[in-house]
């Protein structure tokens, strides 16, 4: 069974590859560990092994690994990938340095208000649901533009909207999983095309990464092929 130290590796090496057919700078390029269900012993060997960027679905796991994982704090970036919960945004707002998952301006609006003003901005994106799935979260792609300019809107002090995030539905072959990808890279474009000024894309995962890169993916999000099963 390969290690943590293994399977970084290879997937660097996915994204190398990915950013060279796709002319880009692999430095253009974040990886993001999705960690969760895997403890902070998992978490640890991911770190030693170079990676700094770890994702999370859950803010009471999250918690726990981040209280185990204290003696790292400075070191590690915890983002949040899963559905923001009201009655978690507090805790949200006072823990994490990224929270992916944004599809409405309220949430925004409590994480702006519970940022503890002695940290750097939360950085957010708003998480589309480009594939229209009823199962998954996200906002309409008709509605993400006004949505990124009513939280382009807020204390930038405390929030700093980033850019756009999607979770779209499998798809089997490279032009077909690109599809998605290109919807929300356009999505970007326009709300740019209103004044915004946002940079990322946090879209692809571990089996379609090279897609997702030849789009213009700023960060994907990788657990399988890191970790292995859950």
């Amino acid at each position: 069974m390969a290690t943590i130290d293994q399977t970084l590796h290879q997937v660097r090496a996915r994204v190398a590859r990915a950013c060279s057919a796709a002319h880009r700078d692999v430095q253009s390029v974040t990886l993001l560990a999705v960690s969760k269900t895997f403890g902070a012993d998992a978490i640890r060997e991911a770190f030693t092994a170079g990676q700094r960027d770890f994702g999370e679905n859950y803010v009471q796991e999250a918690l726990e690994k981040m209280s185990a994982l204290a003696d790292l704090r400075g070191e590690l970036r915890w983002h949040l990938i899963g559905a923001v919960q009201s009655n978690k945004t507090r805790d949200i707002a006072q823990h994490f340095d990224w929270v992916h998952c944004i599809d409405r301006l309220k949430i925004a609006q409590r994480l702006s208000a519970q940022r503890p003003p002695d940290r750097p901005p939360l950085q957010l994106c708003i998480q589309v649901n480009v594939s229209g799935e009823a199962s998954k979260s996200g906002v309409v792609p008709a509605d993400a533009v006004a949505l990124a300019l009513g939280i382009a809107e807020l204390p930038r002090e405390r929030v700093r909207l980033r850019g756009l995030m999607s979770v779209p539905e499998p798809q089997q072959g490279f032009e077909a999983q690109r599809r998605p990808h290109r919807a929300l890279r356009e999505l970007l474009a326009a709300a740019n095309e209103r004044g915004l000024a946002l940079d990322t894309l946090s879209m692809g995962m571990s089996a379609d990464l090279e897609a997702a890169i030849h789009e213009g993916a700023t960060i994907v999000r990788v657990g399988t092929a890191i970790f292995g099963s859950r």
